[in-house]
């Protein structure tokens, strides 16, 4: 069991305790499902406000639902398609504040209202993306965006197999 001291203080606070809390959870463990279900996991318990946290992967030119935290959700999503097939197209993160206004909107869960995807490659290979939601329109910014891009970059190389 891991028990981690995660500060209750600033955004960057919380994103350098989670970092090095991601780190300690996946050094050394080559198992890419292990690892994104301990940073899926992770992100669920000490995120605030999120309704879904989890991954979905690169199989085939496609998305493939990964390790997650929340409700069921959508198994496929191709590249283009919803906010996670944007952010896998376009290799750039996607910060929605609402989505509901967001074309192509895939609605998994009718109670998510904002999105946050990050894409996760590793020496120029999509290997997919890390996507949060939450209840709240408005909930992600710049600051969460950064804070999930670092983790997304540490997590890459562990999650390639």
């Amino acid at each position: 069991m891991y028990s981690f001291d995660i500060a209750a203080g600033s955004k960057a606070e919380l994103y350098r305790d989670l970092l090095a809390a991601l780190d300690a959870l996946t050094a050394g463990e080559d198992d890419a499902i292990a690892n994104m279900a301990n940073a899926a996991s992770l992100i669920w318990q000490y995120l605030p406000d999120l309704n879904w946290a989890g991954f979905y992967r690169n199989v085939g030119d496609e998305l493939v639902l990964g390790p997650f935290q929340g409700k069921a959700a959508c198994i496929r999503i191709p590249f283009g398609k919803g906010v996670c097939g944007a952010a896998a197209a376009s290799g750039e993160t996607q910060l929605i504040e609402d989505v509901h206004a967001f074309p192509g909107h895939i609605a998994c869960d009718a109670a998510s209202n904002a999105e946050l995807v990050v894409p996760i490659s590793h020496q120029g290979r999509l290997i997919g993306v890390l996507d949060l939601d939450s209840p709240s329109r408005g909930r992600f910014d710049a600051e969460d965006a950064a804070g999930c891009e670092a983790l997304a970059a540490l997590l890459a190389p562990r999650i390639t197999g």
